[in-house]
């Protein structure tokens, strides 16, 4: 349910028909529709000019924390001094080329082309392998979910390279459990990210106060920090859209003015700096001092940050138009600005510490503090964001404790707001910056926590280009090895700074990832527990007025995370309280490794045994992206839904009592009317229907010989009437939300481990963080507990 707990049912694989039941225009064919659908989700064509405006836009979004490192990375290459000026070149040549391989060759134009539809992240090509492999741990997906327009995958022969890495993959469960770990390792680092970029940031914004007043106190500067930051995270409720409408023109701004300061210091102090183009001057600045030079590259590091923010907020807009921006703008515009603070410090090697704001010529000084105080929220703003996004992935993921999530936004749903994330960020901030006082302890963190990210990327992508694009071995290796030797050897040198602030994304890193992996590995052995525990379909049949069981006027919506069968929590109920209402529905919200489930496709609708008993099983299901939250709108869909179900359903001589279902598939236009055809499919038992459209024109796939006769027509119709103003009565009657309030504990025989992380952190977790009745917001004069204890 809320916890995204997904469940694959080996069981069904001799289900064979499908249906896909669509509102079809008389004279419209399916496959007409079949492609519409299809096409609605891939990247579309856009002109020169549209293309050059979101390029704009993208500006304020994607490229603020990138563009914000010339305000400290010259500090933190020579926090000492520099002592030999043909150091500051080789830095530079470093520079120029980590921007070269990693955001332009790495992530413009490699890593950004394995988006899931145009989502970003290290969650995202999670989604991507799980589509294309089977090492998801969470056991609630099922083949027919496989059917969705949105469930793109490519296919590869048994004998290729990729299908030997999917069997790799498949072949043991503690290789599923490592990638999982991997990706939340990258998760919680991008999470480290959001807290010290608006640290680092603003801190070495703020810092151009005491450059024009050298005998003002270094406390006034983390005062000014602090204030800025409180007024950030305050105004997050309102919005990415109106927080940052403004955004683009300010970076834009930026970056112009950065790129002419560094001409203008080009022209004015040393233009020799330019010969930093040669990679010889790499070898030479690591030669000449290799303990010294190889602790540097810690703060050269810091050139490519906001590369990952890069990837992760890669879903506001088309690929296309991030490339554009990056070569046309982006990059130009930071080499020139790392190469004028180089020539400045070539005659002014004294002023490293404020090399930023010391080259800024004298007459445009406060301007461009107020443009560079801007930039940097700009830049927080971005990791933040994309810190709310990954959270949401990991939510629906189920890796997440269940937290508030507010969408600001009903054109775009990837604009959200979670509270109690950001203010948990916030007062962390707030700790790193007043703790440290000073950009190069938090420098080196940040630093760790983008390399170590950069790393999981460059993993995930070579299992991306072995199971997605099927590449040939040789460019495998090649992409490995270049982005290995340059992400490891900064790792190498981030580690010698581990005692110098790098520990401290590592410590967040470890409290986020226990949280989430334990909240993973609990949920999952509480959806492992009701599977083994579910109740059979012979049980159901067993009901009745013989056991003492009344049925009362009234629809009751069952809350459970079991896609298939009768969860134990409604046995617990009727066997302690024999009354139930008079229609039953099995509610289940489970997520999928899909970015967007379309809404033609969302709901899948079955009965559970006899017609007489009223009891229906509907399934929604949800991509990442998707707004999940319960409300009026979702049970109006699943009534109508509901509804529908039973027109269909009054259109066939039977119906099968298994736990099976299956999506609808189009058919070709001679067969889409069901009355012109005289055979129909044996209809498993999920039905996916449009939400919310009750009249429509129904298609069937036809592959058994179930005949329909106009008197058995007539029959179904007579049926169909009667069980719809049935329903609609106990609809009136009243709706009763029914929720298991289920508690976990270990077996007495567990390990010490096990108990700790489900008796003491898991039930901490719980106690602390939403309730389902709330996140589905469940009114409380209709809502039902039922509390029962599992031991798992």
């Amino acid at each position: 349910m809320a916890s995204g707990v997904e469940e694959f049912d080996g069981g069904s694989e001799t289900s064979k028909g499908s249906m896909w039941v669509l509102e079809q225009k008389l004279d419209q064919p399916m496959d007409e529709e079949a492609g519409r659908l299809k096409n609605m989700y891939r990247e579309k064509k856009f002109s020169a000019f549209l293309l050059l405006r979101l390029a704009f836009q993208s500006l304020g979004v994607v490229y603020g924390d990138l563009g914000t490192s010339p305000l400290y990375v010259f500090y933190n290459t020579f926090p000492r001094g520099i002592d030999d000026p043909e150091d500051v070149v080789g830095a530079l040549s470093l520079i120029i080329y980590s921007l070269t391989l990693i955001p332009l060759l790495k992530y413009v134009f490699i890593v950004c082309r394995a988006n899931d539809n145009g989502q970003g992240g290290t969650l995202a090509l999670y989604s991507l392998l799980c589509r294309h492999a089977k090492v998801r741990t969470i056991p609630n997906q099922h083949r027919t979910d496989e059917e969705l327009t949105t469930y793109s995958r490519s296919t590869f022969h048994e004998h290729s390279l990729a299908a030997k890495t999917k069997r790799w993959l498949e072949a043991h469960e503690i290789r599923r459990k490592a990638l999982l770990i991997l990706v939340l390792v990258g998760t919680c680092m991008v999470i480290g990210d959001g807290i010290l970029t608006p640290a680092i940031s603003v801190l070495s914004a703020s810092g151009g106060i005491k450059v024009d007043h050298p005998k003002m106190s270094n406390d006034v500067v983390v005062l000014v920090s602090v204030v800025i930051l409180v007024c950030l995270f305050s105004m997050q409720h309102y919005g990415t859209d109106k927080v940052g409408w403004l955004f683009a023109p300010i970076v834009l701004l930026w970056f112009l003015m950065i790129g002419g300061i560094g001409i203008f210091n080009i022209y004015k102090y040393d233009s020799s700096v330019l010969r930093a183009f040669s990679p010889v001057y790499i070898y030479r600045y690591l030669k000449r001092g290799w303990r010294e030079g190889w602790m540097s590259l810690g703060g050269i590091m810091l050139s490519i940050t906001g590369t990952e923010a890069l990837f992760a907020d890669l879903a506001h807009f088309p690929v296309s138009a991030i490339q554009l921006a990056f070569t046309l703008l982006v990059f130009p515009c930071l080499l020139l600005a790392y190469a004028g603070q180089a020539a400045y410090l070539m005659e002014n090697k004294e002023h490293v510490i404020d090399a930023f704001y010391r080259s800024i010529p004298e007459r445009i000084y406060w301007p461009m503090f107020i443009i560079a105080t801007l930039a940097a929220i700009v830049a927080s703003q971005a990791s933040i964001s994309a810190t709310f996004s990954i959270i949401k992935q990991a939510l629906s993921l189920g890796c997440f404790p269940r937290v508030k999530v507010v969408h600001t936004s009903k054109k775009f749903l990837g604009q959200i707001y979670v509270p109690d994330m950001n203010w948990i960020l916030m007062v962390l901030c707030i700790a790193v910056t007043a703790g440290f006082r000073n950009q190069s302890q938090i420098g080196n963190a940040y630093g760790t926590a983008v390399v170590i990210v950069m790393l999981v990327t460059t993993l995930l992508m070579i299992l991306i280009m072995l199971l997605v694009w099927h590449c040939h071995w040789i460019l495998v290796l090649w992409f490995a090895f270049l982005s290995l030797v340059v992400e490891c050897t900064y790792f190498s040198a981030v580690l010698l700074k581990v005692n110098q602030g790098g520990w401290v994304p590592l410590v967040i890193a470890a409290a986020f990832l226990v949280i989430m992996y334990v909240w993973h590995y609990s949920t999952v052995k509480r959806y492992e527990f009701e599977m083994h525990s579910k109740v059979s379909m012979g049980w159901i049949l067993g009901l009745g007025p013989s056991l003492g069981l009344v049925r009362v006027p009234g629809i009751g919506l069952v809350y459970t995370e079991l896609a298939s069968g009768v969860p134990p929590i409604f046995s617990h109920f009727i066997t302690n309280l024999p009354a139930i209402h008079s229609v039953v529905v099995f509610v289940c919200v489970k997520y999928l490794p899909v970015y967007t489930v379309p809404e033609e496709e969302r709901f899948l609708v079955k009965r559970i045994g006899p017609k007489n008993f009223h009891m229906f099983r509907c399934v929604a299901r949800y991509g990442y992206k998707d707004l999940h939250k319960k409300d009026d709108e979702f049970e109006r869909k699943l009534f109508d839904n509901l509804f529908v179900f039973v027109r269909l359903e009054s259109m066939m001589e039977g119906c099968s009592d298994s736990d099976d279902y299956s999506v609808c598939g189009q058919q070709s236009r001679e067969n889409q009317f069901l009355l012109k055809d005289d055979t129909i499919s044996s209809v498993e038992d999920y039905v996916v229907v449009p939400a919310g459209r009750s009249n429509m024109n129904m298609n069937m796939n036809t592959n058994t010989n179930n005949t329909f006769t106009s008197s058995g027509g007539a029959e179904s119709s007579q049926t169909e009437v009667d069980e719809l103003e049935f329903l609609s009565k106990c609809r009136d009657a009243g709706v009763v939300h029914i929720m298991g309030n289920t508690v976990i504990r270990a077996r007495r025989d567990s390990g010490i481990h096990k108990k700790i992380a489900i008796d003491y952190i898991y039930a901490f977790l719980r106690k602390i963080c939403r309730d389902n009745s709330v996140i589905f917001n469940v009114p409380h004069e209709s809502l039902l507990n039922v509390g029962q204890i599992f031991f798992v």
